[in-house]
């Protein structure tokens, strides 16, 4: 077998269409294999079984929340600082723990096998930064993480069919995580090496994008400051986004089951597939734009474009203008059009427009703590406040919360970020001024 040195080499004298497959494809599936220890226990329904008066499988998706959300914080400090060396090793131990976790889920008797889900999230919040890190600050940092961003999509759908297949095979709610983790673990190493294989950003992508460097704690704040009101605007957007997003994935059985479609295994899939696509042909329009101010602009249309159309197309749903599936993509579509930016593409740009060395983890990890706090917080919401209200019924008054609050906040997200790029474009001008 090749040595990850070996590939870096063979890479390095390829064009560039060879280098953005190769980043893509290693990318997109290393990260849609860790959807098969997280997600697809989303697939199963617990019926008939509660916790203190509560349904089992929400109980189960707090606990796994609350660990994942717990895994954003510490990966704030653990990311920003990671070092190239410890990125596999970290990856490998993640995994391992979250599979070992999944067993435990399986062979203990619940409601003991409760505090599992909540290990079993504790390491996977810390992939995505791992796999990220391997992509930002090159010059097609874009392309690649739009193409690793289609796995929030695709895997997503994917593996709850793989979950649903593993339960028509006779395996109960409890094993069938444990069963789909395990046929995608293999696969995840490989996929992986593929990353290692992939070289440090050149010269030319250090120019275009800025050199991106660990960040010590003085420096993470020092970076948040500078940038304050307008990052504290796009958390508010994007916490919102994870959480409506997280909801949606873990109901989505239930939703389908409420609209009469639950039997199909393949539904969780076939209706994901062409949001995927719609939402990678739109944003690609954005890769070919050069100019770094240009395209943070455009992408914070595309995100308030996004939340448009979830609030619309829940309208005419409810209006009967829609017909359930068609309510579904389209409601997916505006959700990751708004979604996919934040994870890299919005912040990657941030960076580059303004020329501060820093990564883009740190600001991923920081907007993701606080996302899945408030997703944490709308189950326990649902949970003790809306126990009347049905999945879907939350979930719909949930799309017009998203989109209104989401429109505002994004506006005035474009409005900082345009404000602070004049008003340094014009001090620099004053200095450069001779007397």
């Amino acid at each position: 077998m090749f040595r990850s040195a070996t590939v870096r080499a063979w890479l390095v004298r390829k064009n560039d269409a060879v280098f953005v497959a190769y980043a893509s494809i290693a990318a997109f599936s290393a990260y849609s294999c860790m959807y098969a220890f997280r997600k697809p226990f989303a697939a199963g329904h617990f019926t008939g079984l509660e916790f203190m008066g509560f349904d089992y499988k929400t109980v189960i998706i707090i606990a796994q929340v609350l660990g994942y959300m717990l895994s954003k914080f510490i990966g704030i400090k653990v990311i920003s600082e990671i070092s190239w060396a410890k990125r596999p090793v970290l990856m490998v131990l993640f995994i391992g723990i979250a599979e070992l976790a999944l067993v435990l889920f399986a062979l203990v008797s619940p409601p003991y096998n409760i505090l599992f889900l909540f290990v079993n999230g504790l390491p996977l919040g810390m992939v995505w930064g791992i796999v990220f890190s391997y992509l930002e600050g090159r010059k097609f940092t874009d392309i690649i993480t739009l193409c690793l961003c289609a796995s929030f999509i695709v895997a997503s759908g994917f593996v709850k069919t793989v979950g649903k297949m593993v339960l028509n095979w006779g395996f109960s709610d409890f094993a069938m995580p444990m069963i789909t983790g395990a046929l995608f673990f293999v696969p995840l190493l490989f996929f992986l090496w593929m990353l290692e294989g992939l070289p440090p950003p050149s010269k030319e992508d250090v120019a275009l994008k800025t050199q991106r460097i660990p960040m010590n704690g003085k420096e993470r704040k020092k970076f948040f400051m500078s940038f304050a009101p307008g990052l504290i605007l796009m958390i508010i957007a994007y916490l919102i986004l994870t959480a409506y997003r997280d909801f949606r994935d873990n109901y989505m059985a239930d939703f389908w089951q409420a609209l009469g479609l639950g039997s199909s295994a393949t539904i969780f899939t076939s209706t994901e597939i062409p949001i995927a696509l719609g939402v990678l042909l739109l944003l690609a329009f954005l890769l070919q734009i050069k100019n770094n101010s240009t395209a943070l602009v455009l992408n914070h249309v595309a995100i308030i474009a996004g939340f448009s159309i979830v609030g619309i197309a829940t309208l005419l749903f409810q209006a009967h203008r829609f017909h359930p599936v068609l309510w579904i993509i389209l409601v997916g579509f505006g959700l990751f059009l708004s979604y996919i930016p934040f994870n890299g593409i919005v912040f990657d740009r941030l960076i580059a427009v303004f020329g501060y060395k820093s990564n883009a983890g740190f600001l991923i990890y920081v907007a993701d703590f606080f996302g899945y706090l408030a997703s944490v917080g709308v189950l326990i919401y649902k949970s003790f406040f809306q126990r009347k209200l049905t999945y879907i019924g939350f979930f719909i008054s949930g799309s017009y919360v998203l989109s209104l609050t989401g429109v505002v906040v994004m506006i005035l997200s474009l409005a900082y970020f345009k404000t602070k790029k004049r008003s340094l474009s014009a001090r620099t001008t004053t200095i450069l001024q001779p007397e």
